[in-house]
């Protein structure tokens, strides 16, 4: 009798194959077969109408400190994600001398919005090395496979303490040891190494992520210690490759060593072209030979904004700061107060000493591109109904309709800004973006800026909007994003071992109603150590998802099973018998 099997479902493999019908059949964490008349199961779980998919592979995330004490992973866990690739964008917490953890919180708490409350508080610190933090990660279990990659910010404040968090130039021992430590993580199996060269990266004391400025000597030494100790480490990098110098550098690196390397690449709101000429500068560099592909992100990137937000629009208003810190209760009632609503609005936001930079980009008043859900969220709205137009149109201050919006559900209601990938009010350019081969379905951030973004739940925006509701533009084969959001992110990190139904590979799995596949729309919990505030986003659809062959979650709930484990890569592709 086989361990588990999964009958009737409609297959779609993750090769881009069409659906077709088969039985599914696992035994000892692994697919044997997938056909027709399948045996009898210990367990089974009938599939008729509805589809049957590889567990997703989200390559972009920064569960880094929430994976040291929580095994769920959520929100992640809740969209059909199997494995997940975190330590992005340069911040995680090894290598890590015992008086750097405070800096390394305070750096992860302002570039990737998660609680330092939380992290000073659920981080375990037992290692010192990567390769310490990697058996600290093995030690656990959780409900997905997690790989790891080395991160710059850390791994530049090992070696040179200070003079990294100032940013100056590595010297040639500190490059050297930094090289040394990188080829160590990545022989112990982390799967990458990943860098910042933004400026907008900054610790929330204002520090850059150290590595933003580090010069060509000391990344190419790290390229050269990834390549001897594996030929498919990637290299990630947040860096502004509108610049030619910039993405002349990755380019000339990639060249060198042979290495994958990934990149952002996201339509800027004011320079909403642009993203053109950096696919340009992608496809001339594959074409001589870089292997450079660019990370994307499958809808616009949206601020939550709530009352308990990490932003909103009242912030820096006097009146807010007059009731900021009192307990909810208290907020909610001085809220109520149309005497108190009428501050709200007609006073100017004060942002004191910081001035404009407290609000970089007018982030907070820009209400063109603010939309309030009034209900399911719409990730794809029509500009007239942006508050700024409707405000336009009412003859009312958009601040009003805003406050008003906040208000809703007891003062729990939410307005979206659309502040990256969403110039033109459509999402016709991501579709150009999903077409482009060397694209990577990526950007969601799970286990970051938990206190204003919500896009883990990109897996299943995926599906359902690209391949099912999409009414103002092209949609998506199902089969080809299927493919692209398992099979293709996993090969990229020689993650050869999953993302397809067929026998030998991993049994990760996600068996989905797919015509009544939806999300939910975010809410705040404060469930992170010391009562740290985060966005969860839950689907409705998922039957079951299923890692290395045991059910995780069942009808959108977790079973309390835990298969796992931290992944040291790569892993080879299975033998065809």
């Amino acid at each position: 009798m086989h361990d588990m099997v999964i009958r009737n479902g409609l297959v779609f493999d993750g090769t881009g194959r069409d659906g077709y019908e088969a039985d599914v059949v696992i035994e000892r964490g692994r697919i044997v077969s997938v056909g027709k008349n399948a045996g009898r199961g210990k367990e089974e779980i009938d599939a008729r109408g509805q589809i049957v998919a590889p567990g997703f592979v989200d390559i972009h995330t920064h569960y880094d400190g929430q994976a040291t004490w929580d095994s769920y992973l959520a929100p992640s866990s809740q969209h059909g994600v199997t494995t997940t690739v975190m330590g992005n964008c340069g911040v995680g917490f090894a290598p890590a001398k015992p008086d750097q953890h405070d800096w390394l919180i305070n750096l992860m708490e302002g570039v990737e919005d998660i609680p330092g409350t939380a992290l000073a508080e659920g981080l375990t610190w037992n290692w010192e090395s990567f390769p310490e933090y990697m058996d600290a990660l093995e030690a656990r279990s959780f409900t997905m496979d997690i790989g790891t990659q080395i991160p710059h910010g850390a791994l530049r404040t090992y070696i040179m303490g200070e003079r990294a968090i100032s940013d100056d130039l590595a010297g040639a021992q500190d490059i050297a040891r930094m090289a040394q430590l990188v080829e160590d993580g990545i022989r112990a199996g982390a799967l990458g190494f990943s860098t910042s060269r933004v400026i907008f990266h900054r610790a929330k004391t204002g520090e850059l992520v150290p590595g933003t400025m580090a010069g060509e000597d000391e990344l190419s030494a790290i390229f050269q210690a990834m390549a001897r100790a594996s030929d498919s480490a990637v290299f990630e990098a947040a860096a502004d490759i509108a610049t030619d110098e910039e993405f002349a550098l990755f380019k000339r690196l990639s060249l060198q060593t042979g290495l994958p390397v990934s990149l952002a690449m996201l339509q800027e709101n004011h320079a909403p072209e642009r993203w053109r000429t950096i696919l340009k500068r992608i496809e001339d560099a594959r074409a001589e030979g870089a292997n450079v592909r660019a990370q994307i992100s499958v809808r616009y990137v949206g601020l939550m904004y709530n009352w308990r937000t990490s932003l909103h629009p009242f912030m820096f208003k006097p009146a807010w700061r007059e009731i900021a810190n009192l307990p909810w209760r208290q907020q909610l009632g001085h809220l109520r107060d149309p005497s108190f609503r009428a501050r709200m609005i007609v006073e100017p936001s004060d942002f004191g000493e910081a001035g404009a930079i407290a609000d970089p980009g007018g982030l907070i008043e820009a209400f063109d591109t603010m939309y309030a859900p009034n209900g399911p969220i719409n990730y794809e709205p029509d500009p007239a109904n942006a508050i700024g137009a409707q405000a336009r149109a009412l003859g009312k201050s958009p601040l009003e309709l805003t406050y008003d919006a906040m208000m809703v559900d007891d003062g729990n209601g939410f307005v979206i800004n659309a502040m990256m990938n969403y110039a033109h009010g459509n999402y016709d350019h991501i579709r150009e973006m999903m077409d482009y081969p060397a694209s990577l379905f990526s950007l969601s951030d799970g286990g970051a800026h938990v206190g204003m973004i919500c896009d883990a739940s990109a897996p299943t925006f995926l599906l359902t909007h690209w391949a099912r509701d999409r009414s103002r533009g092209e949609r998506g084969k199902l089969a080809e994003l299927i493919r692209r959001q398992t099979s293709d992110t996993a090969a990229f990190y020689g993650l050869h071992d999953r993302g397809v139904i067929a026998p030998g590979y991993l049994a990760d799995l996600n068996v989905i109603d797919f015509d009544n596949l939806t999300l939910e729309n975010p809410y705040i919990a404060f469930d992170l150590p010391a009562g740290g505030r985060r966005l969860l986003q839950k689907a409705r659809g998922y039957t079951a998802t299923i890692k290395s062959g045991v059910v995780v979650s069942r009808g959108g709930e977790f079973t309390g099973q835990l298969p796992g484990t931290l992944i040291r890569g790569p892993m080879a592709r299975p033998v065809a018998h």
